[in-house]
This record gives structure tokens, C-alpha cells and sequence, in this order.
């Protein structure tokens, strides 16, 4: 993704500063107490789905253990307790995972299930499907355990209408993907970008269902979102 006017951005800024642009010398500093990286430190992996899953209760998500043997089992009864139209990426890791199949087995069972992939030639029609649909179903692509938060990657095959439209959101979580918190998680796509790898041009950090309080202090479920959510972990490892 090319970046567009940054030259004409940054010399505007330094002249707004008062001085001229620096493009050499600048260093990144090295900071000398770095608290958040201390922040579950020393966690197994076991360690960081017990506090993912204690997090999940708090903010009033339903999170199921499994792993690739029982995932079916366990989708389709989320799946079923949500509706019958759903919405889903278009990952790779659907087939790797049998989530294509599932649902194909499921439409074939039940004439009234909708299943929509994500498909990015067809633009509007994704919106508006995600807009009357049951179900939103992704991976996560980073989870955070502090915060019961996943990381989704979103692209030309991932778009932020599956999370955001739908009456309720299924998280599938692969425990390879747990880390600690967003320090980590921004660290991995630092990196990433640093070794020249394709990075998503927008990246969504979701914790659970719609949630609001700012109107008197009561809470709201689904303002601006799903009401229900489902995180699914899946032991990867």
C-alpha cells in the first residue's frame, strides 16, 4: 500500500516546528523502565488461557475450550444457538481447520441456513449481507489475554463488517495465537513489517460484544455492535 503526500506531510511539520527536517541521526531511544513488558511475565501458554478465560467472564463473553478434533462439534452448537445466516472470512485456514465443510453440511441439513464467504469482488454485497446476518465469524489472528481481546487482520478477505453487523460474533482462537497483551501484539506486527512482510492496512482489537456505560453509567449491550459473542479456542499446539 503505497503512502501517499508524506514528504509534503513531514516539511510541513517541521516547518510548523520552526526548524529543518531531520533525516539522519535520529534514533529510536532506549527506554531505561519498560513496565509493560512486565505485565504476565514468565505466563505459560496454559497460564494465558486461564486469565484469557477469567476475562471473558468479565466482559460477558462465553468462551469454549477444544481442539481441532472437536471444533466441529462445538462451532456447530454455538452456531446454532445464534441463527441461521452467517457470515464468514474468507481465511485459508477455513479448510484448514474443516470450517467450510461444516457449514457446508450444516446448509445442506437445514434448507433455511445462509452462508455467506466474504468475497471481495463483490463489495456492497457483503455489507449488506452482514447486515442482516445472525452470525459473524472469524479468526483471530493475535489474542490478548489481559483484556480478552482478539486482533483480526482485516483485508480484501477479512472484512470489518463480519465483526462489526452481525447480530452476534464467534471467535475462533488457535492457543498459539495467546500472548499477553497489546505490547506484544503490536510487537509481533512491528516485526513483521521490519522483515518486509505484507502487514494489513487495518487491524481491529474487538473485546467481546458491544459494551457502553457512557449514558449514566448503565451498561448497554449491543449499541454499536453484537450483542453475543463466543470466543472458540482451539489447542493448535
Amino acid at each position: 500500500m503505497a503512502i501517499k503526500n508524506r514528504e509534503s506531510f513531514l516539511n510541513n511539520l517541521a516547518a510548523n516546528l520552526g526548524r529543518p527536517r531531520r533525516k539522519q541521526g535520529v534514533e529510536r531511544p532506549t527506554w531505561s523502565f519498560n513496565p509493560q513488558q512486565e505485565v504476565l511475565k514468565g505466563f505459560t501458554q496454559d497460564d494465558l488461557v486461564d486469565v484469557l478465560e477469567k476475562q471473558c467472564d468479565v466482559i460477558h463473553t462465553t468462551f469454549k475450550k477444544t481442539d481441532l478434533a472437536g471444533l466441529n462439534d462445538t462451532l456447530k452448537e454455538t452456531i446454532e444457538n445464534y441463527g441461521n445466516s452467517i457470515i464468514a472470512s474468507n481465511d485459508s485456514r477455513n479448510e484448514e481447520y474443516g470450517i467450510g465443510d461444516l457449514l457446508s453440511v450444516m446448509k445442506q441439513n437445514n434448507p433455511d441456513m445462509e452462508v455467506h464467504f466474504w468475497d471481495s469482488s463483490k463489495d456492497k454485497e457483503n455489507q449488506t449481507f452482514a447486515e442482516r446476518a445472525d452470525i459473524g465469524l472469524t479468526f483471530s489472528d493475535i489474542t490478548l489475554a489481559e483484556s480478552a481481546t482478539v486482533t483480526l487482520f482485516n483485508d480484501k478477505d477479512n472484512g470489518r463488517s463480519i465483526s462489526l453487523l452481525p447480530k452476534t460474533y464467534i471467535a475462533i482462537i488457535p492457543k498459539s495465537t495467546v500472548v499477553p497483551r497489546i505490547t506484544q501484539a503490536t510487537e509481533k506486527i512491528h516485526k513483521a513489517n521490519q522483515r518486509g512482510e505484507k502487514t494489513p492496512s487495518f487491524v481491529s482489537f474487538i473485546s467481546g460484544p458491544s459494551n457502553s456505560a457512557d449514558i449514566e453509567m448503565n451498561l448497554i449491550v449491543g449499541v454499536h455492535g453484537p450483542t453475543m459473542a463466543t470466543y472458540i479456542l482451539v489447542d493448535d499446539m
